[in-house]
C-alpha cells in the first residue's frame, strides 16, 4: 500500500538513498532533505502522511523540537524517527514528542516500510527489540564509571597535589623544596605521603597515575580538603 512520506536526514546522501529505495517499493516521496532552521515548516507545507526523520542523537535534549511542532500544527502527520540504538530515553523523549515510532536507521527496508504503514494507522511503530533492550536498560541500570581521578584527588591535601604536580614535571626534591619555599626534608616527606596515599612506590608511578586518571587536569580546580 503506497504511503505519501517525506524524508528529513542529518546527511542529504542518506536521506535520498531511502527516499529512492522507497519510492522502488512504489511509496509516493514528496521530498528528501536535510534537517535545518526550515526543515518542521517544510514537512508542515508539504503535508505528507508520514515524515521519515532521521537523528543521531535521539538522547540531545531539543533534538525533537521539530516533531513537537510539526505535531502542534499538523497533528495528522505521522512522525517515524530513524536513530541508532537508543537510550531508553532516547526512545521516551522522541515519543514525548508526538513520534509514532522509531527504528534503528540500519533497519532493513521491510522494516521501515512495516513501521511507516503502522504510524500511518494510529499504532505505535517499534521494534519489540528496541522495548525490550530499553526495558532492561531501565531496569538493570549500567553502573557509573568510577572516577578515579576524582577520589584520588580528595584524597590530597592542597599542598600534596602541588607536591604531585611538581613530581609530575620532573622537580627533584631540591626544586620542590625551593619552588614551595620549604625545607628539603619537609619536601621529602610531602613526596612519600603522596606516594603512600596513591598506592605507588615511585614518583615515576605516581606521576603515570595522575595523568592516567586525569588527576593533573583536576588539580588546576579548586581543593576543598585540608
Amino acid at each position: 500500500m503506497s504511503v505519501r512520506l517525506m524524508v528529513v536526514d542529518d546527511h542529504r546522501l542518506l536521506a535520498e538513498a531511502l527516499a529512492s529505495a522507497l519510492k522502488l517499493r512504489g511509496h509516493r516521496v514528496l521530498a528528501a532533505a536535510a534537517p535545518s532552521g526550515g526543515a518542521a515548516e517544510l514537512v508542515i507545507s508539504r503535508a505528507p502522511e508520514v515524515c521519515l526523520m532521521g537523528t543521531a542523537t535521539p538522547a540531545e535534549p531539543g533534538v525533537f523540537d521539530p516533531v513537537v511542532r510539526i505535531k502542534r500544527e499538523k497533528p495528522q502527520i505521522a512522525v517515524v524517527v530513524l536513530g541508532p540504538v537508543p537510550s531508553p530515553r532516547g526512545i521516551a523523549s522522541a515519543f514525548a514528542a508526538g513520534a509514532s515510532g522509531y527504528v534503528r536507521h540500519d533497519e532493513r527496508i521491510e522494516g521501515v516500510e512495516r513501521a511507516m504503514v503502522k504510524a500511518r494507522a494510529g499504532e505505535a511503530a517499534v521494534a519489540p527489540q528496541l522495548l525490550q533492550q530499553s526495558f532492561a536498560e531501565l531496569l538493570n541500570p549500567a553502573a557509573e564509571p568510577d572516577d578515579e581521578g576524582a577520589r584520588l584527588l580528595q584524597m590530597l591535601t592542597p599542598r600534596e597535589v602541588e607536591v604531585l604536580v611538581r613530581v609530575a614535571e620532573g622537580e627533584d626534591t631540591r626544586l620542590i623544596a625551593a619552588g614551595m619555599g620549604i625545607a628539603p626534608s619537609t619536601a621529602r616527606t610531602h613526596v612519600q605521603r603522596v606516594l603512600m596515599k596513591l598506592g605507588v612506590g615511585s614518583r615515576l608511578e605516581a606521576a603515570a597515575l595522575a595523568a592516567r586518571t586525569g588527576l593533573l587536569d583536576r588539580a588546576a580546580g579548586p581543593v576543598t580538603r585540608e
